[in-house]
């Protein structure tokens, strides 16, 4: 996959994300850092139960366009589901766990991780700044 086709599925995941009421979405660049993908896509869920919710969500919206994963670890525990896209792997934690493991921190290398800002967010940022 070309890094501008990663970035689409970067921003397709972030976007199922967004719909399911996932927080502090987090895009991480890791391609010049690690063979393992192109990107890690980070974001919480308050409960065990939402965060199955996000990753159900995110499955099935990634199956209609026919994007499977690879591999998914974690859905019994329902306290961090990693989820392999290939080029993207998407880490959902719960809140707590979350701040335990600190992903986010351990792969920042100072200028490689963005927070998601969904279009809504952006028209109502723009709105506010008019």
């Amino acid at each position: 996959m070309t890094t501008n086709q990663s970035y689409a599925t970067v921003e397709q995941i972030c976007q199922a994300l967004a719909n399911k009421q996932a927080t502090n979405i987090k895009i991480v660049e890791i391609g010049g850092i690690s063979d393992l993908a192109d990107y890690f896509v980070i974001c919480s869920g308050r409960s065990i139960p939402q965060v199955k919710a996000i990753f159900d969500h995110l499955e099935e919206q990634m199956e209609k366009q026919n994007k499977f994963a690879l591999r998914k670890e974690g859905y019994s525990e329902g306290r961090w589901i990693a989820v392999d896209y290939g080029d993207v792997i998407v880490h959902i934690f719960h809140k707590d766990t979350r701040e335990v493991y600190g992903l986010d921190n351990l792969w920042n290398n100072g200028n490689n991780v963005t927070d998601y800002v969904s279009e809504e967010e952006k028209s109502d940022l723009g709105s506010k700044n008019s």
